[in-house]
């Protein structure tokens, strides 16, 4: 397996609110764990959210080894949320923190996904890119619903608020996808900095083609940023069979 990420400030913001993790050795029950988080709230809560959580979740994880995986990644979701929600709750600064968060593992030939906000996860195939993961957010829940169309929501004022986060709440709900992989799948995990630059085609140009993974992430985040960076940029890229 090969993966490689990264995470750019971007042309406007003045810090990074992204937070990024990823290993191939064992980390509790799971055999490897790749985490995008996008923190929101004040100029400092959101770094300190995406930053604190990310942690939390890895820290759970790795005293998972007795546990299912799905119940060690929900776990460290649920640790994660309740460390966040109360130091809001003792801190003013901090009141209304939270974050996005995407985790993943690959068990050979099959992913698992876990997924609160609207970072996303991606599958890019030969036959094209794929979302695995839905966005918890105003837009999008409008479009499931039909109320929108896609092309309306990529151009929504609304488009950022998001529904559900990390943090935000006493409890979190968090979606869980499970997917087989194909020989030559790629996994796209990343924050809105880069899909509200790109869209799916030019995504699946530079990420499926010539180059080093490295290259390729590289590619993906100055695309974004020549596309105006308006926003943190994270990209993740996984080769599960390479």
């Amino acid at each position: 397996m090969k993966f490689f990420g990264k995470t750019d400030q971007g042309m406007v913001r003045s810090s990074n609110q992204d937070a990024l993790f990823y290993t191939g050795e064992q980390t509790g029950v799971l055999e490897n764990i790749f985490v995008v988080c996008d923190g929101m709230g004040g100029h400092n809560a959101g770094e300190y959210a995406s930053a604190r959580a990310l942690e939390s979740l890895v820290e759970e994880i790795k005293s998972s080894h007795d546990k299912k995986p799905l119940e060690a990644i929900q776990n460290g979701f649920s640790m994660a949320n309740n460390e966040l929600y109360t130091e809001a709750e003792r801190d003013e600064a901090k009141r209304g923190m939270g974050t996005t968060m995407v985790a993943a593992a690959i068990f050979k030939n099959h992913l698992v996904v876990a997924n609160v906000g609207d970072s996303r996860l991606y599958i890019l195939s030969p036959g094209g890119i794929r979302q695995v993961t839905q966005d918890h957010s105003i837009v999008e829940e409008l479009v499931r619903r039909g109320v929108l169309t896609e092309e309306d929501a990529s151009h929504h004022a609304e488009k950022h608020k998001i529904t559900r986060a990390v943090g935000a709440e006493a409890t979190v709900r968090v979606d869980f996808f499970e997917e087989d992989l194909q020989e030559d799948d790629i996994v796209l995990m990343c924050t809105d900095g880069l899909t509200n630059m790109l869209d799916d085609v030019e995504i699946q140009q530079i990420a499926a083609g010539d180059g080093s993974l490295e290259e390729r992430v590289d590619r993906l985040i100055n695309r974004a940023k020549e596309n105006g960076g308006l926003d943190n940029i994270t990209a993740l890229l996984i080769e599960p069979f390479k």
